[in-house]
């Protein structure tokens, strides 16, 4: 026979588990980081296989993503160490989705519908509220030259698919875009989520983007914690910029690529510095304090560090994806193969990111947790 009281005391300690889980998972927000998924791109070696497209090579990622909730962190003392994750809010991609449209890659349009099969239909990831996850998406360089044409040549000449598909997905509250505009190009948004302010950029925070995100910071408290997510990796490139020479065109001769809304300074090749450019984000970060990391693409490596700044006067965390198809360690040793968890805990302002190897080639559905890093924000 069970006393009341021994069962009224079983039930306040159910009831007050139940409560203090409640509380942890409202200030904890899990989301994957990925980058350069290149729908087009063909994989010369996958799982003993040759040649291998990345719609095939993608959905093995999407397979792992998906495995994510019956799994548990792994116990390192970081954000949610050796808890169960039993949710993830949102998978980030900062770019190149579908590759650029050069001899023997298949079109920005094909590319898209891939894409579209393999993450927005083939992501099953739930939200704590059992809502789907959110997938927030940014261009990178091979989706916007797809769109605006490029220097070397491309069939077909111009493609704006996965623009207008990114656009309509990012801003489902405006009409749908049905052809290509050139304010697709500038896909800037930002999203609040469990008091953390995120802020989305197609390329780079180049000097236009900067106006963007000073009239954005506006509303954002100055204790908030904000992060950044671009393509471009800070040092960026001078090639994104747009031509300083002659009609500013996108030529073979001056190889600029006109990607950003800024034109180059440093000089008038794309051999260059990036200092002036570098110097204007660097002095951007000096001013609003409460920027507490930069995400990006672009490299195809698993990377924390962090960038001092052209006249290292700045220190920001900064978070580099790897590629499932560019990898620069993982297409020579696919084992390396990876994206990133990053785990908020939004009461303590403490972040972890951890390093998902999902292609254990010995057992091809089990993950690996590899590197890392917590970070207070």
């Amino acid at each position: 026979m069970i006393k009341k009281s021994s069962l009224l005391g079983t039930l306040f300690i159910l009831v007050f588990s139940l409560n203090a889980n409640s509380q942890i998972n409202d200030s904890i927000f899990n989301f994957v980081f990925t980058s350069d998924v290149h729908f087009g791109l063909i994989k010369e070696d996958f799982r003993g296989q040759k040649k291998i497209p990345a719609i095939n090579v993608n959905e093995q990622q999407v397979n792992a993503m998906n495995s994510l909730t019956s799994t548990i962190f792994p116990l390192d003392n970081g954000v949610s160490s050796n808890d169960s994750i039993h949710f993830v809010d949102a998978v980030v991609i900062t770019g190149d989705i579908t590759n650029r449209m050069e001899i023997g890659i298949q079109s920005a349009t094909k590319s898209w519908e891939e894409f579209n099969q393999t993450y927005i239909k083939g992501v099953k990831l739930k939200k704590g509220d059992r809502e789907n996850s959110s997938l927030w998406l940014l261009p990178g360089n091979h989706d916007m030259s797809n769109a605006i044409g490029f220097h070397r040549p491309m069939s077909p000449l111009k493609d704006a698919a996965t623009m207008i598909g990114i656009y309509n997905l990012m801003f489902p509250e405006k009409s749908p875009l049905k052809s290509f505009e050139k304010d697709v190009m500038t896909i800037q948004y930002s999203k609040d989520e469990k008091g953390i302010h995120f802020i989305f950029l197609s390329m780079y925070p180049d000097s236009s983007a900067r106006v963007w995100m000073e009239n954005d910071l506006k509303f954002v408290k100055n204790e908030t914690p904000v992060l950044i997510f671009a393509h471009s990796i800070p040092e960026v490139e001078p090639r994104f910029f747009i031509n300083p020479n002659g009609d500013h065109d996108i030529n073979e001769e001056d190889k600029f690529e006109n990607l950003v809304s800024e034109m180059y300074k440093d000089s008038d090749s794309v051999k260059g510095s990036t200092l002036i450019e570098q110097r204007g984000f660097a002095n951007f970060l000096k001013k609003h304090r409460n920027i507490k990391a930069y995400f990006h693409g672009h490299e195809n490596f698993t990377d924390y560090y962090n960038w001092e700044g052209p006249d290292h006067d700045i220190s920001i965390p900064c978070f580099r994806a790897d590629s499932p198809m560019k990898g620069r360690l993982s297409a020579k040793d696919e084992s390396k193969l990876a994206f990133e968890l990053i785990t908020i805990n939004a009461k303590s302002k403490r972040l972890t990111a951890r390093e998902v190897l999902w292609n254990n080639t010995k057992k091809v559905d089990l993950i690996k947790w590899g590197k890392s890093i917590t970070i207070n924000l």
